[in-house]
């Protein structure tokens, strides 16, 4: 199946990324905003997962940050779309085969923490995953990873400080915490939250720890960077609605993309 798909993509294109972006919601259009070398839609490609969400183009983009050759995931495949996990998560590996070291993972998530507030940016110092099933779950690939990667250090320390300096020199305060996904695509109840402000969660959303995992099982560098888009539920009393997500992120792209973009050029230095 992976020699299938990667010789879909050769036949559009040889360009070579060395990291790769998953643009979450409000954040498509920066795909857009790059001289792209080739672009292929996810429908062209044999077996692979068609985005379904409203926002999500649904194809890969192929460019340069400055110096550095990208990626580009423009819409996401998420896990409450009704794929098996392993289906989400094939992008990452594709993307991985392409040639891609270094994945950069983008969302919008729901503020846990009072200190986090719509409109606030966090860098992903750390994730719990005990919500969704494992994407490494099932026979090991043994060419992509080990059976037993270890998960200490998934988000990398150099590029997070990266990404807080860009925030920094575009004039935005950038927190960390720690992000949790579950599987959508209901909103969490008020009890949920509370349970997860109790395990150490900041910020919580439907996709990325997925993603993250398997990004490090087949040897990529990992750094997330989530938008709050809203506080979640049951810290306020306004029901929550993926309009207002769609419609919050959509106001804070532009500065949003100008810290991906700033890191990102910085990233082809470390590369």
């Amino acid at each position: 199946m992976y020699d299938n798909i990667i010789n879909a993509i050769r036949s559009k294109t040889d360009f070579i990324p060395k990291v790769a972006i998953v643009l979450g919601s409000g954040l498509g259009a920066l795909a857009n905003e790059i001289k792209a070398a080739a672009s292929v839609d996810y429908s062209e490609i044999p077996d692979f997962p068609i985005s379904t969400v409203e926002g999500h183009r649904g194809r890969f983009v192929f460019g340069n940050i400055g110096r550095t050759p990208v990626v580009i995931m423009q819409g996401r495949v998420h896990y409450y779309e009704g794929y098996d996990m392993d289906k989400v998560v094939l992008p990452i590996r594709i993307m991985r085969l392409l040639g891609a070291e270094i994945l950069m993972l983008t969302n919008a998530a729901g503020g846990i923490k009072f200190e986090l507030s719509p409109g606030d940016f966090m860098a992903i110092k750390d994730h719990i995953s005990l919500f969704v099933p494992s994407p490494l779950r099932g026979k090991n690939i043994d060419e992509l990873g080990p059976r037993f990667p270890d998960m200490t250090n998934i988000y990398d320390r150099q590029l997070t400080e990266i990404i807080k300096k860009s925030a920094g020199d575009n004039g935005v305060f950038i927190r960390e915490g720690v992000y949790a996904q579950l599987s959508g695509p209901n909103f969490e109840t008020p009890a949920e939250i509370r349970l997860l402000e109790k395990l150490g969660v900041d910020a919580v959303g439907m996709s990325t720890v997925c993603e993250a995992m398997t990004a490090r099982h087949c040897g990529m560098r990992v750094c997330g960077i989530s938008f709050i888009s809203n506080l979640a539920a049951g810290l306020t009393d306004k029901p929550l609605s993926h309009e207002e997500v769609q419609e919050t992120a959509d106001k804070a792209a532009p500065l949003f993309k100008k810290i991906i973009l700033s890191s990102v050029e910085s990233f082809g230095g470390i590369l």
